[in-house]
């Protein structure tokens, strides 16, 4: 009778763990393919890339808007070229501060070479459209703006 009252309990509790653990929900779906855009992007992608570059043209504009632009201001700013059509030449022109220069333009040009490798690399097009370069800069709310003359 006493290994009856030891028994009987050990066995209920068995019963109670096993029937539980079936009962544990499994996602039918944790065994699927994640879809591609929710992947980490590895070094080797074309989204890991494009990250990178955006980036890049985060920090080169961070560092040009800690600069403010005012009318009495707009000739100590100067225009450069950036960004790379694969066709070659500029997407566009971006207003820098003269006094930043040395540590602006390098980055510009570090951007538009990695943008050049990038449009290689993943066969991008463009519109090859040519992008003439900037008649003035003016100053819209303390940002500095490109002017392109008017045909």
């Amino acid at each position: 009778m006493k290994k009856l009252f030891i028994q009987v309990p050990i066995l209920v509790l068995f019963s109670f763990f096993v029937l539980n653990s079936c009962k544990a929900k499994v996602d039918p779906n944790t065994n699927l393919p994640k879809d591609i855009s929710e992947r980490p992007a590895d070094e080797n992608s074309q989204k890991y890339d494009q990250a990178q570059l955006d980036k890049l043209r985060a920090e080169i504009d961070a560092e040009i808007s800690k600069e403010k632009c005012t009318d009495a201001t707009t000739n100590e700013w100067k225009p450069a070229p950036i960004g790379s059509k694969a066709c070659g030449g500029p997407k566009s022109y971006i207003a820098y501060p003269a006094k930043l220069e040395a540590q602006i333009l390098p980055k510009i040009e570090a951007y538009n070479t990695k943008e050049a490798e990038f449009n290689k690399k993943y066969n991008i097009t463009s519109d090859c459209s040519f992008v003439g370069e900037p008649a003035a800069i003016r100053c819209i709310n303390g940002k500095a703006e490109v002017v392109y003359p008017v045909e």
